[in-house]
């Protein structure tokens, strides 16, 4: 593993504030973007362990991340300001999200007691699916259909802000299928729990084995259990093999129909009885939450409260200031040099 770099500048103007994240291929730090002026900007860093700093396989996987991620615009995708390298290898950086993963929002309910709020978890996986369907309808420079197919699809790469924003990362898994295979066609990529049957069985990734990981993702938020739980990794493959999928509706007879419809078909185990896209699912969704959508601010007070829950401050950036008497001087100034012209 990599030491902790807290502290340290990085190409002379990334400050690493605090460790963030830490899981078996990279470290993500909370960051902050030093400029002139004293401009400050927020960001994430995301750095190979050292360990793996030296298996070529994984630098062009974390590399690959940086390309899929750089050509994706979208304010569901978790976006790349600038991938570098010093002396301690390669880095990303990243927009940082002030909220959790998906994986914290739900067990902030669970250690609670209660069931996650069906309204808010489908309007998050909504979210996720209007990011997935820009990256499914990607087009080439030239203006042909270049998809990318995530692959990783989990609680941990869906992030969920203080601003009620849900933003897809981590596309350390995509591949664009105008690349190159990158690695050997007997490695199975992603998690065991949200790869789709196919998948296991060795065939290749596409737009329905996203949205089965989705469907893995909403069964899952919403219950609060695992979908596919096992002691061992040979047991849980062969359940995922098998598609063996528990009735959502006995686990929460408050859901409504179209929203269970909704589960139990991104969840078939032949892939074109799926959704057609990442766009005919989310629609569905939307259809789901009708005349009562979730808004923003009202999402993001969950998020709040789930930070709280897992001891964390309300927000990790401080709000901008309230507009205060300079800023009213600056806009009239603004205003008179506008008149003037």
């Amino acid at each position: 593993m990599a030491s902790d770099e807290s502290g340290r500048l990085v190409h002379g103007r990334y400050e690493l504030l605090e460790l963030a994240g830490d899981g078996g291929m990279a470290q993500v730090y909370r960051a902050v973007t030093r400029g002139a002026a004293g401009f400050q900007r927020p960001v994430a860093l995301k750095r190979v362990h050292d360990h793996l700093a030296g298996n070529t396989e994984f630098v062009r996987m974390f590399i690959e991340e940086a390309r899929v991620c750089s050509e994706l615009d979208h304010a569901n995708v978790v976006q790349v300001h600038d991938f570098g390298v010093d002396g301690s290898g390669y880095y990303l950086v990243m927009e940082w999200v002030d909220g959790v993963h998906l994986g914290q929002y739900v067990k902030s309910f669970i250690d609670r007691g209660v069931s996650t709020p069906w309204r808010h978890v489908t309007a998050i996986v909504a979210q996720v699916l209007s990011g997935l369907a820009a990256a499914h309808e990607r087009v080439d420079a030239r203006g042909a259909l270049a998809p990318i197919i995530h692959r990783d699809v989990t609680p941990h790469n869906i992030m969920v802000s203080v601003s009620g924003v849900a933003k897809l990362t981590d596309f350390g898994l995509a591949r664009a299928v105008d690349r190159a295979r990158m690695t050997s066609p007997d490695v199975v990529k992603g998690k065991l729990s949200y790869l789709a049957p196919e998948l296991a069985r060795g065939k290749p990734a596409t737009v329905q084995s996203d949205l089965y990981a989705v469907g893995i993702v909403l069964w899952e938020a919403l219950s609060g259990e695992r979908l596919y739980w096992a002691d061992t990794d040979a047991e849980r493959i062969r359940k995922v093999r098998e598609g063996e999928v528990s009735p959502l509706r006995e686990r929460r007879r408050d859901l409504p129909a179209e929203l269970l419809g909704a589960v139990d078909r991104a969840l078939m185990h032949a892939p074109e009885q799926r959704f057609a896209s990442a766009d005919e699912m989310g629609h569905v969704l939307l259809r789901v939450l009708g005349a009562a959508p979730v808004s923003p601010r009202e999402l993001g007070q969950t998020v709040m409260d789930a930070r709280v829950a897992h001891g964390l401050p309300a927000r990790s950036v401080r709000p901008p200031p309230a507009p205060g008497p300079m800023t009213d001087v600056l806009t009239t100034r603004m205003i008179v040099i506008k008149a003037e012209d």
